[in-house]
């Protein structure tokens, strides 16, 4: 097992998004369930709460600064001096109940929606994939995502990989940068129904895939190819996200949920009563990531 340091032991209800500041040096992540944002500082090796009021599941930082987020109650601004300012909250007659994001590399936000419901089982309204300008319009990139979450680019920016959680898929676009548009979906990578469901990721220097298994305690390293690599045990069942930060962007931060949710698509015999602590950790196994794109949105 590999070594770890706990970040913070404190009880997340679902430790989520985790971002590194490349600029600041600081690491930053939600609480979605409980609507809180909070910053590490490595220097100071301190927790602090940064703001609160939405149940943020993706953001990014903005160059303008504070934050663009997706959250459950739709898109939003975040600074320490305005709070919360809202773009969205629904578009071409549907909600912006939103979940995982990133920005690209000309800083539009890109981010999904969700209505997964397993009450009643495949019959559900699917959510969207959504680009989003600098002057904050909106445009639909792609539609039909059973649970829109995890998305990143390959190092040569000509990729994006969305993961659909409730298809168990990960699938590769081709992306355009100049334009925002992607074309060519396909199953980049499929994860068996014997494994914990793939959630949030990150791409390495050498553009492998790293994908959090919820219910599956760990993360999973695929290679360009879209073929399994490596193994991370996680000691929390509901491995949420992952993103690689540090002064040489080697350490790897994981965040995790400690309140259970009992889905229908957890592998068959998942210990529901496993530990699911919601600690943030970090890992270094001395390989490389890439900083995090930054948004480029501003409000009139």
């Amino acid at each position: 097992m590999e070594k770890y340091d706990i970040i913070s032991s404190f009880p997340y209800r679902c430790g989520e998004c985790p971002m590194w500041d490349v600029k600041n040096q600081l690491f930053l992540w939600s609480d979605m369930l409980a609507g809180e944002l909070f910053t590490y500082d490595p220097a100071a090796n301190a927790v602090k709460k940064l703001a609160q009021g939405r149940n943020v599941s993706g953001f990014t930082l903005n160059k303008s600064g504070g934050l663009v987020c997706a959250t459950h109650q739709g898109l939003y601004l975040w600074d320490s001096a305005n709070g919360w300012r809202l773009i969205a909250d629904e578009f071409a007659g549907q909600a912006l109940h939103s979940n995982d994001a990133t920005a690209d590399p000309q800083g539009r936000f890109i981010f999904g929606t969700t209505f997964y419901d397993q009450t009643v089982g495949d019959n559900f309204v699917r959510g969207k994939l959504y680009s989003v300008e600098k002057d904050g319009s909106i445009t639909i990139i792609d539609e039909g995502l059973g649970l829109a979450n995890g998305i990143a680019f390959s190092p040569d920016q000509k990729y994006m990989y969305v993961t659909d959680t409730y298809l168990r898929e990960i699938y590769k676009y081709d992306y355009d940068v100049a334009t925002g548009k992607v074309s060519n979906r396909r199953t980049h990578i499929r994860i068996p129904d014997t494994e914990g469901i793939p959630d949030g990721m990150t791409v390495d220097a050498q553009g492998y895939i790293w994908s959090a298994q919820w219910y599956g305690s760990c993360l999973v390293r695929y290679n360009p190819d879209g073929n399994f690599d490596s193994r991370l045990h996680v000691p929390s069942g509901q491995t949420s996200s992952v993103v690689f930060g540090g002064a040489d962007l080697t350490d790897i931060y994981v965040t995790t949920a400690a309140e259970v949710v009992r889905l229908s698509a957890a592998p068959k015999g998942y210990d529901f009563d496993a530990p699911h602590n919601g600690s943030v950790y970090r890992f270094n196994l001395d390989i490389k990531g890439m900083p995090e794109f930054v948004a480029d949105i501003t409000l009139s």
